[in-house]
């Protein structure tokens, strides 16, 4: 009994091998014909549309181009099925160059605009890509190209800051930014519009001491700046008050009006820098009333600081307003 079935497992395991060589030949003939059926494909023409990239190069001297035009273009082609293929597997292009200055030569502009047809570049595109290849048509119908003229101007720099002072301290000097003016290239358009760049925005805060940084320029983003970069320079000192009286004159009198004021003078107190503390004198200010503003409703004058140091801060001063007495001559 042990023999008939060691027989049989050994019949059957001849059968399972006849069978898989069968199916091994199956897939090979498969294969096969699936190759030749594929080499046969591909001895044809085809039509397709590859997309190549463009580089614009060589605008017209002095100019810009101040627009993005397409980067790339849709090229529909006739080829043998082999030439396709290969361009298909080759996943990077050498780019098309476009010559801005030939392109537009022929061409007339609106405001610096050209409508470049890319039925008229053909051959200049045919030249650059295989010559197995038969181009078709270019998508898109239309390349818009903007020229504009490259123009240099100096502008002002102005420093964008926010600071927050420890106590009892605050600006020495007002805040410097050397050099306080920069170049800015680009195309005309854009420049002209340009009046002054700002530097980043910076934050400070419990500031107690000069800060002295470099900071980027913001500007548009079709120019360049020479230099990109300019030196902030926040000079801080202690500050203190100081007090000072001095007289309340009178504007925009009449000559033949005498008028007194009660009181004639005020208290200012104001805050200083240290470094400054001693050389400030009533002289500095100047406090007015305006003969202009009176009124027969009103008994009293207000009372207002028209000069003062830029250096200093006024706190409070004393009276606000006072009252007159008019005498005619």
């Amino acid at each position: 009994m042990k023999k008939n079935i060691e027989k049989i497992s050994g019949y059957l395991k001849i059968e399972q091998l006849k069978n898989d060589k069968r199916v091994i030949v199956y897939l090979i003939c498969v294969l096969i014909a699936t190759v030749l059926w594929f080499l046969n494909a591909l001895e044809k023409d085809y039509s397709t549309t590859i997309a190549y990239p463009v580089r614009y190069v060589s605008p017209p001297n002095h100019q810009f181009l101040a627009n993005k035009p397409p980067e790339k273009l849709d090229l529909k082609v006739d080829a043998h099925g082999f030439t396709l293929l290969r361009h298909k597997l080759n996943f990077s292009y050498s780019p098309i160059i476009l010559n801005l200055t030939n392109i537009t030569q022929n061409l007339e502009s609106d405001n610096g605009t050209y409508l470049v047809p890319t039925n008229t570049l053909n051959r200049r595109i045919s030249s650059q890509i295989s010559s197995e290849i038969s181009l078709q048509q270019v998508n898109p119908d239309i390349i818009r190209i903007v020229l504009d003229s490259l123009k240099t101007k100096t502008v002002p720099v102005k420093a964008n800051v926010s600071i927050d002072f420890k106590s009892q301290f605050n600006l020495k000097n007002q805040v410097q930014v050397k050099p306080s003016q920069v170049k800015i290239t680009g195309p005309a358009s854009v420049v002209d519009t340009v009046h002054f760049l700002s530097t980043t925005k910076k934050s400070f805060v419990e500031v107690d001491k000069t800060i002295t940084r470099n900071v980027k320029l913001i500007h548009p983003e079709t120019t360049t700046v020479v230099p990109a970069e300019v030196l902030l320079q926040i000079e801080v000192e202690k500050h203190t008050e100081k007090q000072v009286r001095l007289p309340i004159q009178v504007i925009n009198k009449p000559a033949d009006v005498r008028i007194k004021l009660f009181p004639s003078e005020l208290t200012l107190n104001c805050i200083v820098g240290l470094s400054e503390f001693d050389n400030i004198s009533e002289a500095d200010f100047r406090a007015v009333v305006d003969y202009a503003s009176m009124s027969n409703s009103e008994s009293r004058l207000k009372v207002k600081i028209t000069d003062k140091p830029s250096f200093v801060e006024i706190s409070r001063y004393s009276p606000e307003s006072v009252e007159y007495l008019i005498e005619t001559y």
